[in-house]
């Protein structure tokens, strides 16, 4: 397969959370993943390969993940998403940041760039506005 394959929403929620663990702690193993997102090994392993094949992760000897230019470019992208709907929802609508988490990891896959770019204008706007 070609890294320029598409990967599912569970694709990008499982590159999003090997960036954030890489991020708090590090190096990455599959049973990290696991527990992060309350999945079990099995499903993780599967998924792990699926990501392998696409070319978005590698496994080094000691079965250590690292996201490959293209899966962290991807991890990235999809990681900021969340953080701006996050924080859109929160200090534009006023939504609980509980609530405001569990809508930004359904809303970061089906978003289009345009309203992206929006959403991206009117938190510039809010933000100076608070100066």
């Amino acid at each position: 397969m070609t890294t320029n394959d598409e990967i599912y929403e569970s694709g990008e929620d499982y590159l999003e959370c090997i960036l954030r663990l890489q991020n708090r702690q590090g190096e990455v193993k599959s049973i990290d993943v696991a527990n992060a997102m309350n999945y079990s090994k099995p499903s993780i392993s599967r998924a792990m390969k699926i990501l392998q094949e696409k070319g978005f992760i590698l496994m080094d000897k000691k079965k250590f993940i690292h996201l490959t230019d293209e899966g962290l470019q991807k991890a990235e992208e999809v990681y900021k998403r969340h953080l701006l709907l996050r924080e859109a929802l929160i200090s534009l609508l006023g939504v609980s940041p509980e609530t405001a988490e569990q809508d930004a990891c359904r809303i970061e896959h089906i978003v289009s760039q345009e309203t992206i770019d929006k959403i991206s204008a009117k938190m510039e706007a809010h933000l100076m506005a608070e100066k």
